[in-house]
């Protein structure tokens, strides 16, 4: 594995690759979820690229930039034991220059994550596409946890004519059932037991689907029910678009869940 700290060092690399490349983005701190990604790239391409870079325009003021877990050394044998060819690793001063072109996410950019966190999908588009332009892969890995952002990030493959596929990879739990996250190590114990409330509404709200309820209301109610003693931000069912429905479509749902644990937001959904 080459680790690599400069645009030109990894542009200079991918001249002379010929054949197909996997990338998946990261910010570090990486867990199975992160790896379950890395197997998949290093499965479907000859060549696996993963960029560690913990990106500061899509922190907010007062969240948890500067508090987010780095793990720079544990993330590096992690990519060795994975295979990885290339670990792209930039300094802020290599990703962000003088006379920025900003990038403005699209409309549904403003609702759900958008609406409490304004400003941080530009952040998120503006990181990504800098990257695909420095990687330019084949195809590119994320996970499903983050909905939303996937939906924003295919959207913007496709209205920039990106020559990338991107690859849509499910949720990787622990063996309780909570979605796996960076910021898990934020929980202490009482938080860790209750955040698994999360996840028992998601299955919840799976199990009357499959009793043919599809009423969104009856089934936000029982997510709510399960959730009563969480500080819950928000549950919100949508289709593949981000556009609220009103009955359960079957192929094209998503459920997705935020609670806040002290200053620390767990996300996470079911694709229906």
């Amino acid at each position: 594995m080459i680790i690599i700290k400069t645009v030109e060092q990894l542009q200079e690399i991918r001249k002379n690759i010929n054949g197909t490349v996997g990338f998946v983005p990261t910010m570090g701190a990486l867990h199975n979820g992160h790896i379950s990604l890395i197997k998949k790239a290093r499965e479907e391409n000859e060549i696996v690229v993963v960029s560690i870079f913990v990106n500061p325009t899509q922190f907010l003021p007062g969240e948890d930039l500067d508090a987010y877990p780095r793990r720079t050394e544990a993330d590096k044998k992690i990519c060795e034991m994975c295979k990885v060819d290339y670990l792209f690793m930039p300094e802020i001063s290599t990703m962000y220059r003088e006379e920025e072109v900003l990038i403005k996410a699209p409309n549904k950019s403003f609702i759900l994550e958008g609406k409490s966190r304004p400003g941080h999908f530009d952040g998120v588009l503006q990181v990504v596409l800098k990257l695909f332009g420095i990687v330019q892969p084949t195809n590119a890995y994320f996970g499903k946890k983050d909905a939303q952002q996937l939906s924003l990030i295919q959207q913007m493959v496709k209205n920039l004519f990106l020559p990338i596929n991107i690859i849509a990879c499910d949720i990787v739990r622990e063996s309780d059932g909570l979605a796996l996250s960076s910021r898990n190590v934020y929980l202490d114990e009482t938080q860790r037991k209750d955040a698994l409330l999360i996840s028992k509404s998601l299955y919840s709200a799976a199990s009357l689907i499959a009793k043919n309820v599809f009423d969104v209301n009856v089934i936000k109610d029982r997510i709510y029910e399960v959730m009563e003693k969480l500080d819950v931000e928000y549950v919100a069912i949508v289709d593949r678009e981000f556009n609220e429905i009103k009955t359960i479509q079957r192929g094209n749902s998503i459920i997705l869940v935020v609670a806040r644990f002290g200053n620390t937001r767990l996300l996470d959904n079911i694709w229906l």
